[in-house]
């Protein structure tokens, strides 16, 4: 299949993105080889369905479904898949977008089950959501399982750069015949858990430095915000993984490792909660008895009073943070 055959059904889930879904959609409809459009409105209690409709290009290819509760990313996702056909599968946040040209440069080969590309990162607060983009040697490569977890740990004070926020253009057929969709409890960390199982039963992921994938990134997203509940499905999603069949040594290794590092963040959660409704003292006494947890808390305590000082300083002094990328990337050669 060349870029030019290929079929794409770009999946868009959205609760209240009014704001930001007529160019998510716009950015799909662009590019050719999208054949299906599925929006999922999941749940929206604005204008978002009524501005997918307004984007209709008149191709026949934009489908909008409406949830009428809210059930989640993973459960609108599963259910865009199981109403198109399309042989690829690519997931589009309903804030973000494609660049131009997206799946020509990124479907050229045939050798892979997902496939991904370079994501240019571009502040919330920028007027811009059209910056010039830089051209980067595409340099492809092949993660497997270890690599893939290892690159989903998050190092506190770095910025926002786990490989899991990649966007890979997925085969239907090998999802099929391993009985893959996003897990539908998960709220956090279904695309991660998605991916880790296909690597798990051998998929190839393939990725290319090229950059094709726009995310805008806003700076109200500090570890408060996930629910305790969603942490703990994450670390068991881990679990399951790991329990589920034979796996190499270092692929065990790095699923260990990330497990321990959200079961860290789903402990300082629940001490924070504990604390909110018990007050410090009695959180405190409770905290004690779970020593292990103590390092995560105190750290975790430490660390989000930083990042707090810190994300009120950007707001404060400066203006919108310079686009940047995912991936480090070399220069394509000059022509």
């Amino acid at each position: 299949m060349t870029s030019g055959q290929a079929s794409v059904c770009v999946v868009i889930a959205a609760k209240n993105s009014a704001g930001t879904i007529g160019r998510a959609i716009g950015s799909a409809l662009r590019e050719p080889q999208a054949s299906e459009v599925v929006v999922v409105d999941d749940g929206s209690s604005d204008a978002t369905a009524e501005v997918s409709f307004g984007t209709d290009d008149g191709t026949g290819r934009l489908r909008i479904l409406r949830l009428d509760t809210n059930k989640g990313p993973a459960f609108a996702r599963n259910h865009a898949i199981a109403n198109s056909s399309a042989p690829l599968i690519a997931i589009l946040d309903a804030d973000d977008f494609f660049l131009p040209g997206r799946f020509g440069m990124l479907l050229e080969e045939d050798d892979w089950d997902f496939v991904a590309d370079n994501i240019v990162f571009i502040d919330a607060r920028s007027a811009d959501m059209s910056p010039e983009v830089a051209a980067f040697a595409p340099e492809p490569g092949f993660l497997d399982l270890a690599a893939f977890v290892e690159g989903n740990i998050s190092r506190r004070g770095a910025s926002r750069g786990e490989i899991g926020f990649l966007k890979p253009v997925m085969r239907r057929g090998f999802l099929d015949r391993h009985g893959l969709r996003y897990r539908e409890e998960l709220r956090l960390g279904e695309d991660y858990d998605l991916y880790a199982r296909a690597l798990a039963r051998g998929a190839r992921y393939k990725v290319v430095h090229s950059c094709g994938y726009g995310a805008v990134v806003r700076h109200d997203s500090l570890s408060g915000q996930h629910r305790t509940l969603d942490l703990k499905r994450l670390y068991e999603a881990d679990r399951a993984i790991l329990a589920a069949g034979d796996l190499a040594e270092h692929a065990r290794r790095a699923l260990d490792s990330h497990e321990r590092h959200i079961r860290g963040r789903f402990e300082l959660r629940r001490f924070l909660d504990e604390k909110r409704e018990l007050g410090l003292a009695r959180a405190g006494l409770r905290a004690l008895t779970r020593p292990a947890a103590l390092p995560a808390i105190v750290g975790g305590v430490a660390g989000d009073k930083l990042d707090a000082f810190k994300s009120r300083k950007r707001t404060t002094e400066s203006g919108p943070a310079a686009p940047r990328y995912l991936l480090s990337a070399r220069p394509a050669a000059q022509r």
